[in-house]
């Protein structure tokens, strides 16, 4: 079993969890301060912390960064009152996993525990993630025969099992929902509900009922209770879509659900327990809205556990041919028509693998589905095939001609750019200062448009 380190000045606190935390079966080390945990952390093979920010002598908040030195991958979780959240937010961004708010339960302890032992394991697997991606990892109607796609896969097959919460990222179109499905059906909680919500669909003066529900009477027309989301997917998993969007009065709601499992609907002074995975997507950069201020940092850190970010179709376009043969088979079936739609053919394919796809899976479908109810023949052919038209050319302004064109068809200027980066990169084989050189930028820009399209600048020079 796993050993545990607790850090506490408290002697009560800290034997009530070295009690609890045994009867579970764990192994435990205690220290009542940092400076003797920092020697049992040396000394002894610890899997998880649990220690106090407020600490005689060497603070908690210290304690984090000195452990962090000696082993990066160590889960550490604080613990502080409430009314020192920002601390608490602190620690998270200088390396802690989780914070629990004093006072708490025993038995939210617990749960804080074995998911951050989860995760542990899980950061521990990924850890040869590359090498396992020599298996093929599959799921219905999703197609990854691409590495980068595979890498999805491979992550999506170690998270599912676990409880942990997941916040998928990418752009809009690339299959958010299907990721968030498949996690679902290879979890434990299969056998559970499912339910999708999109934050950006219901009015942001109903998302809140939508959500925990309502009682009767709790406004006009709430004629009958009813219940939100969160307790039908009680024993299953919500899909929050376009989470960055949620209006910050409802993140303090979200917050409290994912630290305590529980709510009250509105209009309501019933407390109602729930035991719901949350999975969360958006095509934002929720860091650009940390620090404009509309989208709460505590709230971030909860959802921020095991992200998974869903390459746009351009970065695999080897998985083209089978996405739009996937949706062949779909549209040519519905279709209703005497002669069936059996294949492609090879200039359609091309100009379909050549295309940039700015609306990503879901352009793709979109243009299969045209195509099939369009096409004359038991073929598709490249005259069947209906692009969007680029909206970013200079198809000259001054007198109408389109020969004159800056960027591919349906690239946009930022995504010309973008591409730039990534071949810089490629051609100075990951070297980050080469490739500011290659691209005439400074090191620092460099590093500004690298983390603007999701690339982690850790290279050490």
């Amino acid at each position: 079993m796993p050993t545990i380190l607790i850090i506490e000045d408290e002697a009560k606190m800290r034997r009530l969890l070295e009690l609890n935390l045994g009867d579970d079966g764990f192994k435990t080390l205690s220290a009542g301060d940092a400076e003797t945990g920092l020697r049992l952390l040396a000394s002894e093979p610890v899997h998880l912390v649990l220690t106090d920010l407020k600490l005689p002598g060497i603070s908690g908040l210290e304690f984090l960064q000195s452990a962090k030195q000696q082993n990066p991958a160590l889960p550490i979780v604080v613990m502080t009152a409430f009314g020192s959240v920002e601390t608490a937010v602190e620690a998270m961004k200088a390396g802690a996993s989780d914070y629990v708010l004093k006072p708490f339960s025993l038995a939210e302890m617990r749960m804080v525990v074995r998911k951050e032992l989860d995760n542990s394991r899980l950061r521990e697997e990924n850890r040869s993630l590359r090498e396992a991606l020599g298996q093929k990892y599959s799921h219905p109607n999703i197609i990854a025969i691409s590495p980068k796609m595979q890498e999805v896969l491979a992550t999506v097959e170690r998270v599912a099992p676990t409880n942990s919460t997941v916040l998928l990222g990418g752009e809009s179109g690339v299959g958010k929902d299907l990721i968030a499905r498949a996690i679902h059906e290879k979890s434990r909680r299969a056998s559970g509900p499912f339910i999708k919500i999109n934050s950006t669909a219901i009015p942001e003066n109903l998302l809140e009922s939508e959500l925990f529900g309502y009682e009767k009477g709790a406004f006009t027309g709430a004629a009958t209770s009813k219940p939100g989301k969160f307790e039908l997917a009680d024993k299953g998993t919500l899909f929050l879509d376009e989470i960055g969007d949620v209006p910050p009065a409802i993140q303090v709601k979200l917050l409290r659900v994912l630290q305590e499992r529980e709510f009250e609907r509105l209009g309501g002074t019933r407390t109602i327990k729930v035991d719901v995975r949350l999975i969360a997507a958006t095509n934002r950069d929720l860091r650009a809205a940390l620090e404009d201020g509309t989208f709460r940092e505590d709230l971030y850190y909860r959802l921020n556990v095991v992200p998974i970010d869903i390459p746009p179709l351009r970065e695999h376009k080897e998985d083209i041919p089978g996405l739009a043969n996937l949706f062949l088979a779909r549209f040519a079936k519905d279709s209703g028509r005497e002669e069936k739609i059996t294949d492609i053919s090879p200039a359609a394919m091309q100009l379909l693998v050549s295309h940039y796809w700015p609306g990503n899976v879901r352009e793709l479908q979109n243009v299969i589905e045209r195509a099939c109810a369009l096409a004359s023949g038991s073929q598709l052919e490249a005259a069947d095939i209906q692009l969007d038209s680029p909206r970013n050319r200079t198809s000259d302004i001054r007198n109408g001609s389109a020969s004159d064109r800056f960027l591919p068809d349906g690239m946009t200027l930022d995504q010309w750019e973008d591409e730039m980066i990534r071949e810089a990169l490629k051609r100075a084989g990951g070297n980050k200062s080469q490739a500011a050189r290659l691209l005439g930028l400074s090191r620092n820009t460099l590093r500004y448009r690298l983390s603007k399209i999701g690339i982690d600048d850790n290279e050490t020079e």
